[in-house]
């Protein structure tokens, strides 16, 4: 009988979900999360502004959010002293992403980014046919120069980093990244990752600036500002880059309830330094235990740490594993170099009790099966 044809391109394509969460482990395992510190999410919560705002729209749900994004947008232009059509809004970083390869690559295009990089930038290049060129990294740091260098090498027309990274949780300095944009060519368009930004150190970011033709730096509510559930990202660059995205976005992809949630969020400092105050404890805590068991620690600018298990990945698999019969849900790295290593969001002290007591009975359990 005849069906109907995928794409050429999806017709290849594996069936996958790229992140395995909490839920289907729960579902698999018949376990209950105690500790659900595996994806970033804020564990620490939204302000208490957004949250009232979502309460207070509660009543409207019936209707869509503005397709403009208007307050939103003019607000974060106002944050960043940049034009509103300087500013575009979407689903997330995933969301963004996606549109940003829809709009550039077409199959056969290349794009270079890190080997071991952030797996939801792979699935989008994968769907749309993009060639993919991999630069190793450096010591746990993503490679900038090098990734600058095969971009000119191999003609690519995207290059994706993220500052500060992810799996790893390392950063470089402004001065590095912005090297890294002087020597990417202007055609190439430059995905700028900073997802954990207002984790990172003071001077890790460079100034914006939307006269570059090809920089997108994209940015999210879902991690410092503990809005993950509601998925809201924005992406700031020169006008012509942004507002290209109003050609394929999806304009009712932002809910009414996200876009109050997210304005609110935005206009609470207070709340965004009591939870970037918190991840800094947070992750001394976690070195500390990370320590205590003969584990590394490896230095993080992100809300979460990812830590050496100082073994192959086999043994941070069943690590990661033992820690998941206990209800401690956290993830790994899975690329190779990478996958010894285990990576734990930040959270306040009782999920870091509930770790801190799971960890050397799974690291126990672990040795006994290598």
């Amino acid at each position: 009988m005849p069906v109907p044809p995928f794409t050429a391109v999806v017709d290849t394509l594996p069936e996958t979900v790229p992140f395995v969460g909490p839920e289907a482990i729960e579902r698999r395992t018949g376990i209950k999360t105690r500790a659900r510190i595996g994806a970033n999410e804020s564990v620490f919560g939204p302000s208490p502004k957004a949250l009232q705002a979502i309460r207070d729209n509660a009543d409207s749900v019936w209707s869509y959010g503005d397709p403009e994004n208007f307050e939103l947008q003019h607000a974060l232009a106002a944050k960043f002293g940049v034009s509103p059509d300087e500013i575009t809004i979407g689903e997330g970083i995933d969301g963004l992403m996606s549109w940003v390869v829809r709009l550039f690559i077409a199959p056969g295009d290349k794009v270079v980014m890190a080997a071991g990089g952030y797996p939801t930038f792979i699935y989008h290049v994968s769907g749309y046919g993009g060639d993919l060129h991999y630069v190793p990294y450096m010591r746990d740091h993503e490679d900038p120069i090098a990734l600058a260098s095969k971009a000119r090498e191999v003609g690519a027309k995207m290059v994706y980093l993220a500052n500060p990274d992810n799996p790893m949780g390392t950063w470089w300095p402004a001065e590095t990244i912005q090297a890294f944009i002087d020597a990417v060519p202007e055609d190439c368009i430059i995905v700028l990752d900073e997802a954990y930004g207002e984790c990172a150190p003071e001077g890790t970011m460079p100034a914006i600036d939307t006269t570059r033709p090809n920089v997108l730096r994209m940015r999210t509510f879902s991690k410092a500002y503990g809005l993950a559930g509601m998925r809201c990202g924005y992406a700031i660059g020169n006008a012509r880059l942004t507002r290209a995205f109003n050609r394929i976005r999806n304009h009712f992809g932002i809910s009414r309830l996200t876009q109050a949630a997210a304005l609110a969020a935005l206009q609470d400092e207070a709340h965004l330094q009591w939870a970037l105050n918190s991840i800094d404890a947070s992750r001394e805590r976690l070195y500390a235990i990370a320590r205590e068991h003969g584990l590394e620690p490896i230095p993080s600018a992100t809300n979460f740490v990812t830590i050496d298990c100082k073994r192959d990945g086999a043994f941070a698999k069943a690590v990661l594993d033992a820690l998941a019969e206990q209800g401690v849900f956290i993830r790994k790295p899975g690329s190779p170099g990478h996958d010894r290593c285990i990576r734990v969001s930040c959270g306040p002290e009782r999920e870091m009790d509930i770790f801190a007591a799971a960890l050397p009975i799974a690291l126990k359990q672990a040795q006994g099966a290598a």
